[in-house]
């Protein structure tokens, strides 16, 4: 007897880049004069994506039902998040379909874009530091305990020298406490995973990471390029302000952040303007906020956090390109003197011995 679970495995998301390409194209069918379900049609025939290409035919159903573009996109939260889903519907409202596609593409392209780089200068180090605990796991477990039970024939009645004598003690007590360090990590990785569950513990965990040294000033301009990106690009669309406040509060993963938006949702609920609340919350810089004040007055507040996400995209840029120039080296350096150590320290005896050889 089978048992069927219809949507238990099914996968319901798709890819960035898929949903970065298909609102690119959309925009420019829209642009070019085509009709919405002439354009959905269209893309829907080409997309490689089966998940996608479902999710399309499903929205071009519910448009000829009488659904608008932003409703039929709702049935799919999976896929669309409520910042598309807002865009498109300010885009609908406000006849500007094709103004509001283009934004969301430009907006989907930058994020694409930074994360990309934030993940390619995060990559390398991580695979260079996992080759080289692989390799000196493997000196620890295999190399040093064979190279250990040959050394009383090799050395005899000889001293076993100082730097071997030292090494095969800390591989012993590597392989004698291997299991209670791998605990330790593990315990580790569970309690930053268990934090965020904690009452309060998702915010004092991200009020640490902007703290610390080099990374917590990384992690607060990438913050800040995303909050005004995303502000920005809403104000832009002709969401109005509280509703982008929210919306925005929505995207930003570090709590710290996401309790500033809350206090400049509260402020410009109560008439008051969105720069004095940014700077009482401490995780604003001064420059950006008085280039809101500035912003504010003149009436160009989108076009000037436009500016100041595009400012701190290039300064996190910069700053990953430094990260990592300074980070490969000192890894590669550090692990060549672990196994370099490793080596001398296995290769004495035999030089010891070669040499009383040649001793006449």
């Amino acid at each position: 007897m089978s048992m069927n679970f219809p949507g238990l495995f099914e996968r319901k998301s798709v890819k960035t880049r898929v949903l970065m390409v298909f609102t690119r194209q959309l925009a420019t069918l829209i642009d070019a004069g085509f009709p919405l379900l002439n354009g959905l049609a269209i893309l829907g025939r080409q997309e490689k994506d089966p998940v996608f290409r479902k999710v399309l035919s499903s929205i071009s159903d519910s448009i000829r039902r009488g659904e608008t573009f932003s409703e039929s996109l709702k049935r799919h939260p999976a896929i669309f998040s409520n910042f598309f889903i807002h865009m498109v519907h300010a885009g609908e409202v406000g006849g500007i379909m094709v103004f509001a596609f283009l934004r969301l593409a430009e907006f989907q392209e930058k994020a694409h874009k930074l994360r990309n780089k934030v993940v390619a200068a995060i990559a390398y180090p991580l695979l260079v530091i996992v080759t080289a605990v692989a390799i000196l796991c493997f000196l620890t477990e295999v190399i040093i305990p064979k190279f250990q039970s040959l050394l009383p024939e090799i050395l005899g009645d000889k001293p076993m020298p100082p730097l071997t004598n030292f090494v095969a003690n800390a591989g012993g007590l590597f392989r004698e406490n291997s299991l209670g360090i791998l605990g330790g990590f593990l315990v580790c990785f569970i309690v930053f995973r268990w934090i965020p569950y904690v009452p309060k513990g998702k915010y004092l965990l991200d009020d640490w990471k902007l703290k610390l040294p080099f990374l917590g000033d990384l992690i607060r301009r990438h913050a800040i390029s995303s909050f005004s990106r995303t502000l920005g690009t809403l104000i832009t669309s002709g969401v109005p302000i509280l509703q982008a406040l929210m919306l925005t509060r929505e995207t930003m993963g570090n709590l710290k952040f996401a309790a500033a938006i809350d206090q400049i949702y509260n402020s410009v609920q109560s008439g008051e303007s969105i720069s004095h609340p940014l700077a009482a919350s401490n995780v604003f810089p001064p420059m950006a906020i008085s280039m809101i004040h500035v912003g504010e007055e003149t009436g160009q507040l989108s076009q000037m956090l436009l500016k100041i996400a595009d400012i701190y995209e290039d300064e996190v840029e910069t700053a990953l390109a430094g990260l990592t120039s300074l980070i490969e080296p000192t890894i590669i350096i550090f692990l060549a003197f672990l196994v370099g150590t490793i080596v001398i320290a296995l290769f004495l005896p035999l030089m010891s011995i070669a040499n009383d050889f040649s001793t006449p």
